[in-house]
C-alpha cells in the first residue's frame, strides 16, 4: 500500500530534492509539502498522514514544536543537517532519522521501518506531548555563532565587509581576496580558515582557491570533464568552477 506522505523543510531546494527522491520510489504518495511550520501544524491536524518527513531547525517553530502541537502524533522521519539530534529522535519508538543530504538508500532503509510499523501491533508510547517540548527545549542550546562581517586591511585602517554581498573570496598570488560589490578586497584567512569559521550554509568551497556565496549563484551548467560552472548575479556575470572532486559535493548540497 502506499504511504501518505508530508514534508516540512524551510528550505525549497532541500524539499524539492526529497520529494523527488520518494516520487522516485514508487512507494509514497506526496500529499503536501511546506516550508512554513505554522501551515505544517494546520495541515497534519487536518488530514495526518501516514508519514511525515520534518526537519528540525526552523526559524519560529522547530520541527520538535510542530509535534508538540499535535493531538494525534503522525510517524515521524525527521530529516537534518546536525546529527546531535540522532538519539533524541531514535528515542521515540515512532521516529525515524535522516541526516542531510539524503541518500536514497538511506530513505529506502526508513520507508521499510515505517512499513513493519504501520503492520505491527500498536506500541506503547511515551508522553510525546512533554517529550516534544523538551526536545524543543533542547534546540535553545548554544549554537555555532557564524560572523556577520569580514575584516579587510587597507593599510594601517581595517574595512568592514557584510558578508551577504559578497559573493565570493578567492586565493591568488598567496593572497585572499573577498569580492564585494564588484571590487577586491584583501582578507587575512586562508580559504581553509574562511572554510572553518563561515557559515557552511552561506558559503562552499567548491575550489581548493575559491569560496562562493550560495545565495549569489545564478545559474549552473555542465562542463567537460565533470566539472561544473556557477553563473553569479553580480552586474558582471561572474562565472566561477566548481572542480571535478567537489562537484558531487555541490550538487548534493544545491539538490541537483
Amino acid at each position: 500500500m502506499t504511504l501518505r506522505a508530508f514534508l516540512v523543510d524551510d528550505e525549497p531546494l532541500a524539499l524539492d530534492r526529497l520529494r523527488r527522491l520518494l516520487v522516485q520510489t514508487g512507494r509514497v504518495d506526496v500529499i503536501g509539502a511546506t516550508t512554513k511550520p505554522e501551515d505544517a501544524v494546520a495541515a497534519l491536524r487536518s488530514d495526518p498522514p501516514d508519514v511525515c518527513f520534518l526537519d528540525i531547525q526552523m526559524p519560529r517553530l522547530s520541527g520538535f514544536d510542530i509535534l508538540a502541537r499535535l493531538a494525534r502524533q503522525p510517524i515521524v522521519i525527521f530529516t537534518t543537517a546536525y546529527d546531535q539530534y540522532a538519539l533524541q529522535a531514535f528515542g521515540v519508538n515512532s521516529v525515524d532519522y535522516l541526516l542531510k543530504p539524503i541518500e536514497p538508500e538511506a530513505l529506502a532503509r526508513a520507508l521499510d521501518k515505517v512499513e513493519r510499523l504501520r503492520a505491527s501491533a500498536p506500541l506503547a508510547q511515551p508522553d510525546l506531548e512533554t517529550l516534544f517540548r523538551r526536545l524543543a527545549g533542547s534546540l535553545h542550546a548554544p549554537q555555532p555563532e557564524y560572523p556577520e562581517r569580514i575584516a579587510s586591511r587597507l593599510g594601517d585602517r581595517l574595512c568592514f565587509l557584510d558578508l551577504d554581498r559578497i559573493t565570493h573570496f578567492y586565493a591568488q598570488d598567496k593572497l585572499t581576496w573577498a569580492v564585494c560589490d564588484g571590487k577586491p578586497y584583501c582578507i587575512d584567512s586562508s580559504i581553509a580558515q574562511l572554510e572553518e569559521k563561515l557559515d557552511p550554509k552561506q558559503f562552499a568551497r567548491i575550489h581548493r582557491a575559491t569560496l562562493v556565496n550560495l545565495a549569489w549563484i545564478r545559474e549552473v551548467s555542465p562542463l567537460p570533464g565533470g566539472a561544473l560552472n556557477l553563473r553569479l548575479k553580480d552586474p558582471k556575470a561572474t562565472d566561477l568552477t566548481v572542480a571535478r572532486d567537489r562537484a558531487h559535493a555541490f550538487r548534493t548540497l544545491a539538490g541537483l
